[in-house]
């Protein structure tokens, strides 16, 4: 008699694994279609079924958050150098979280409403604030240039990349409009296409 083959259930072993898979699904997802995508969708695109997306994340809120901290980690880690030029090194990234994945703005706003003491906001200035103040004494921005400008300046890209019908044409206006923004024209940002 032929052996059966079942799927072997690996429990708390497979736990770390299932949460970043649906983590990286989410990111992609909440990309392609939205903070509102159905979770349904993004536990099919992990792999696991919706329980288990439900064990790690109860809440979309939830799940929004942890995708939330992985882009502040990343702005974190590339700003840990200060210095000449690392403003528009950071805002760079920033402007790379918000492109690829306009849902940040769209998680942030839902965590305000359910979480009043969120401190998203704060989290970011503070991750520019020494990069505002190198790019200020360097010349690299306007000099009255602070935390709330960049605010302003995400929720203008996020403007932007909503609207926009292309990645060229989206990163020559992020262009122009982070330099009238935040310094003096030829000031630079690159922004790839």
């Amino acid at each position: 008699m032929p052996a059966q083959h079942r799927r072997i259930n690996r429990g708390p072993a497979a736990a770390a694994v299932n949460r970043e898979a649906l983590l990286a699904a989410a990111k992609e997802l909440f990309a392609e279609r939205g903070y509102s995508v159905p979770l349904q969708a993004i536990a099919q695109r992990a792999g696991v079924g919706q329980g288990v997306l439900y064990r790690h994340f109860p809440k979309r809120l939830d799940l929004a958050l942890a995708v939330f901290e992985e882009n502040f980690v990343r702005l974190e880690e590339a700003g840990a150098d200060v210095g000449p030029g690392s403003f528009w090194a950071l805002w760079k990234v920033l402007v790379g979280v918000v492109a690829d994945s306009a849902a940040f703005v769209e998680m942030a706003v839902e965590a305000r409403r359910e979480l009043p003491d969120f401190g998203g906001n704060e989290r970011l200035v503070k991750a520019f604030a020494p990069h505002i103040e190198a790019a200020v004494a360097d010349g690299e921005v306007r000099p009255d240039l602070q935390g709330a400008d960049v605010l302003t300046g995400v929720r203008m890209i996020y403007g932007l990349v909503i609207t926009s019908v292309g990645r060229t044409t989206l990163a020559t206006t992020v262009s122009r409009v982070s330099e009238a923004w935040f310094g003096r024209p030829g000031s630079g940002m690159p922004v790839q296409g």
